[in-house]
C-alpha cells in the first residue's frame, strides 16, 4: 500500500534528497552542450561522436522512462531511486575519466539509462510521502528547482570548462556529480520511505526492445551517414525502421490482450487532442535538438567564442523562457486557451527568422548583444509553449490513463530530441565541406547555422498547424491537478532549455 506522510520531519529530508537528484539530472542535460567543443578538441572526437554524446543520453533516457516508472511501482520506488542515483553517479565518473570518444558515448548512454530509473521515482516518492494538502506547495517547489536547473546548467558548464580545474578541462562537468550522488545515496537510504503501487502494471521489455531498435535504425545512420559518405546499409536501415515500428504496434496490441500491460496504451491515440499533442511533443523535441547543438557549434567553433562567452550569451534566452512560462500558465492560457500555445510557436518562428537575418548580415563579426533580441523573442515563444503544453495534451485523456499518457509524453519529447540531434548531420554538417581551410571555417559554420535554423523554422510551422487539434480551452494547473488527484502522480518531465 502507498504510505502516508510520516508525522516527523523526515519527509522534508526525503524531499531535499529527491529534489537534489532531479536538479542533478536537469543540470547534466543542459551542462554538456556548452562543453562539446572542448570535448571534441581534447578527445579528437568526430562530429558523429559529438552528436551521440548528447543523443545517446536522450535515447537511453527515452527508452527507459516508462519501464523505470513501472519498476519502481513493482519493486519499490526508494529501491529504484537508490539504484538509479548510484548508477548515475558511477556513469558520471566514467564520463569524467573517459579516455576516448567511444568510452564517453557508452558512459553517456549508461548515464541516460540510470536517469530513466531515477527520475520517474521523484514525483512518485513525493506523492507517496506527502499528504494531499501539502503537495501543491511541494510541486511548486519542484517547478522552481526545474527552472533553476535549466537556467544554471549552461552557466555552470561554461564556468567549469573555462576554469580548467586541476587541468581537467571539460571533465569537472561530470565529476561534480560524484559528491552530490554519493551524498544522495547515503542520505536517501536513511530518510526516504519505501512505497509501491497497490496494482502495478507488468513490464513490457519486448516493447522497449522494439521501440529502441526502431529508433536506433533511424538515428544511428543519420548521425554516422555524413562522415561515412552515406553507405547503402544506412539507407536500408532507415527504410526498414518503419517496419520495426509497425511490428511494435502489433506487439503492443497483443500485449494489451494478453495481460493489459503494454508499454504504450494504444487506445490513447483515439483521443484526437492527445494524438496531436504527442506529435507536437515529438516535433518540438526535434526542433530543440537541432537548435541547441548547432547553436553551441556556431558560437564556439564557427565564431571562435569561449565557453564562458557562449554561456553568458544564452542568459537572456533563459530569463525570457522563465518569465513567459509563468505568465502563460497563470494569466494567458486561462483567458485565451490554445491560442497562447500557437502564439508561442509563431513567436519562436519570428525569433528564428530574426536570428537568420542577423547571422547573414553580421557574419562572423556578430556580437553577443546583437544576439539578445532574437534570443529573447525565441525564449518568450518557448515559455508560452513549454509550461502549459503537457496539461493541454492531457486535457481530454480519461483520468484512469493520466499516468500512462504523461509518461508517454515525456518519452516522446526525449525521442524527438534524440531524432533532432541525429538530424544535425543532415541540416548542419551536411552543408559544410569536409576539407575547409582554417580561414573558411567561420563562414561555413555561419551558413550551416542559417540552414539549420530554416529547418527548425519549418518544424515550428508544422507544430503551429498540429496545435489546432489541441483543446481550445485546455485545463491548466490547479484545475488539471484536481482532476488527476484520484489517479496518483502525473509525472511531468519538463522541456529543458540550454
Amino acid at each position: 500500500m502507498t504510505s502516508t506522510a510520516p508525522p516527523d520531519r523526515r519527509r522534508w529530508f526525503a524531499l531535499a534528497i529527491v529534489m537534489t537528484a532531479a536538479f542533478m539530472d536537469l543540470v547534466d542535460v543542459t551542462i554538456v552542450n556548452i562543453a562539446i567543443p572542448s570535448i571534441q578538441q581534447d578527445l579528437g572526437a568526430t562530429f558523429g561522436a559529438i552528436q551521440w554524446i548528447t543523443a545517446g543520453y536522450a535515447l537511453a533516457f527515452a527508452a527507459g522512462l516508462i519501464t523505470g516508472g513501472r519498476l519502481g511501482d513493482i519493486y519499490g520506488r526508494k529501491r529504484l531511486f537508490l539504484i538509479g542515483i548510484g548508477g548515475f553517479t558511477l556513469a558520471s565518473a566514467l564520463c569524467g575519466f573517459a579516455g576516448n570518444p567511444e568510452i564517453l558515448v557508452a558512459s553517456r548512454v549508461l548515464q541516460g539509462g540510470m536517469a530513466a530509473l531515477m527520475v520517474p521515482q521523484v514525483l512518485s516518492i513525493v506523492h507517496a510521502t506527502f499528504p494531499a494538502h501539502e503537495r501543491g506547495k511541494v510541486f511548486g517547489l519542484f517547478g522552481a528547482i526545474v527552472g533553476l536547473g535549466a537556467v544554471s546548467g549552461p552557466m555552470l558548464g561554461a564556468l567549469l570548462t573555462e576554469w580548467n580545474l586541476f587541468g581537467l578541462e571539460w571533465r569537472p562537468i561530470f565529476l561534480i556529480n560524484l559528491p552530490v550522488g554519493v551524498a544522495g545515496l547515503i542520505l536517501g537510504a536513511r530518510f526516504i520511505t519505501e512505497s509501491k503501487a497497490p496494482k502495478a502494471l507488468r513490464l513490457d521489455l519486448v516493447g522497449v526492445a522494439l521501440a529502441t531498435l526502431g529508433l536506433l535504425m533511424l538515428i544511428y545512420p543519420l548521425t554516422r551517414g555524413e562522415e561515412l559518405d552515406w553507405p547503402l546499409w544506412g539507407h536500408l536501415s532507415m527504410i526498414a525502421s518503419p517496419a520495426v515500428f509497425a511490428l511494435f504496434v502489433v506487439y503492443e496490441r497483443y500485449k494489451t490482450r494478453k495481460d493489459g500491460s503494454p508499454l504504450v496504451e494504444l487506445s490513447l491515440f483515439k483521443v484526437k487532442s492527445f494524438a496531436a499533442g504527442i506529435a507536437v511533443q515529438l516535433t518540438f523535441g526535434v526542433a530543440l535538438g537541432i537548435f541547441f547543438l548547432v547553436w553551441t557549434l556556431y558560437m564556439q567553433v564557427g565564431l571562435g567564442w569561449s565557453a564562458l562567452r557562449a554561456g553568458t550569451t544564452g542568459i537572456p534566452f533563459s530569463i525570457a523562457v522563465s518569465l513567459a512560462a509563468g505568465l502563460s500558465v497563470q494569466q494567458l492560457v486561462p483567458r485565451f486557451g490554445r491560442k497562447v500555445l500557437q502564439a508561442g510557436a509563431l513567436t519562436m518562428v519570428a525569433g528564428l527568422l530574426l536570428y537568420i537575418w542577423e547571422a547573414d548580415r553580421y557574419g562572423t563579426a556578430i556580437h553577443p548583444w546583437q544576439m539578445a533580441l532574437p534570443l529573447v523573442v525565441m525564449g518568450l515563444g518557448m515559455g508560452l509553449i513549454v509550461a502549459p503544453l503537457t496539461d493541454a495534451v492531457l486535457s481530454e485523456v480519461p483520468r484512469e490513463h493520466a499516468g500512462s499518457a504523461s509518461g508517454l509524453i515525456n518519452t516522446m519529447q526525449q525521442m524527438g530530441n534524440a531524432l533532432g540531434l541525429g538530424l544535425v548531420s543532415v541540416v548542419f554538417f551536411g552543408v559544410i565541406d569536409d576539407h575547409l581551410a582554417p580561414g573558411q571555417v567561420g563562414t561555413a559554420f555561419v551558413a550551416a547555422f542559417q540552414n539549420a535554423l530554416w529547418w527548425a523554422t519549418a518544424v515550428l510551422v508544422a507544430i503551429f498547424c498540429l496545435m489546432f487539434a489541441l483543446p481550445a480551452r485546455p485545463k491548466i494547473g490547479a484545475e488539471a491537478a484536481a482532476e488527476a488527484e484520484a489517479d496518483g502522480p502525473v509525472a511531468k518531465e519538463p522541456v529543458l532549455t540550454p
